[in-house]
């Protein structure tokens, strides 16, 4: 399988009975790229729910090529005001970092903990601050408190540090199941913690009175709607983004994911296949 899961190139070739996009559209390829329509998820208009769907990178190949194939109707319109490369990680990090602000409820004022600050936090983080939320942001990378101290976030401390008010709501985007009772523990009475990620290590032992009384609440996010990447990249377009990326040549890729194992990379990896001196790789930039 070739992996890469958010895909921006421009259209080559449209299949049969193909006609929302056309030769020369710069598109964008999400990590939904398939859903049934007919179970009942799908038909309640859960489909991120969906009970057989597909995945960019991981039930069909990816973005780490120079071409690409996807059902036209799973593929986006991007804003113009993004370069390829800065557009690539609109198309799942965005997205999902989107979709966990609507899972928690953000409105202007609500007072948000952002717990790791990574590809899906800086822009969930900027989104945030354009409806109007307190930010504050819990991680542990110095870089990383830099970064969301020069987006607008009103605080950064340590990943397990208390923030310097009760939270409404606590979005956890690192994988690190010790954040989640710190989360907890943050939140106001009736306060909601998201957990962003796919994975997650184990949960520690949660203690009611301490953790979750007083209705506060612990939800999880399973991938996105199309509604959430429209909704999302609309939004993307009025806003003036700051997406901060690494970006690579194809040739490279072996070292742009020994950088992310490492941690070594400050917002997004983006793999630029157009951009290479020197080689022949076409098209655009798959993250």
């Amino acid at each position: 399988m070739v992996p890469g899961h958010e895909i921006v190139g421009v259209v080559e070739e449209c299949g049969p009975g193909a006609s929302r996009f056309g030769v020369g559209d710069r598109v964008g390829i999400a990590w939904l790229r398939w859903t049934c329509g007919r179970c009942r998820f799908c038909l309640r208009g859960d489909e991120n729910l969906c009970l057989t769907p597909r995945f960019t990178g991981w039930d069909d190949d990816g973005g780490f090529a120079e071409y690409a194939v996807a059902p036209q109707d799973f593929a986006y319109r991007l804003p113009t005001r993004y370069s390829d490369v800065e557009a690539a990680p609109l198309l799942c990090a965005g997205i999902i970092g989107y979709r966990a602000l609507r899972r928690g409820d953000v409105r202007p004022g609500s007072r948000l903990g952002i717990y790791g600050f990574g590809a899906s936090a800086h822009l969930c983080a900027q989104v945030a601050l354009q409806l109007g939320a307190v930010v504050h942001v819990m991680t542990r990378s110095p870089e990383a408190q830099h970064l969301a101290l020069f987006l607008g976030a009103h605080s950064a401390q340590g990943a397990t540090e208390a923030p310097p008010e009760p939270l409404d709501q606590a979005i956890v985007f690192a994988p690190v199941g010790e954040l989640v009772p710190p989360a907890l523990r943050a939140l106001d009475r009736g306060g909601v913690a998201v957990i962003a990620g796919i994975h997650l290590t184990d949960i520690p032992v949660l203690h009611y009175e301490q953790d979750l009384f007083y209705e506060r609440e612990l939800c999880s996010v399973t991938a996105n709607t199309r509604r959430d990447g429209e909704e999302f990249l609309e939004i993307a377009g009025d806003l003036p983004l700051t997406i901060a990326t690494a970006s690579y040549p194809l040739r490279e890729v072996s070292r742009a994911l020994q950088d992310l194992a490492a941690g070594a990379v400050t917002g997004v990896a983006v793999l630029d296949l157009a951009g290479a001196p020197g080689e022949d790789d076409q098209g655009g930039a798959p993250s």
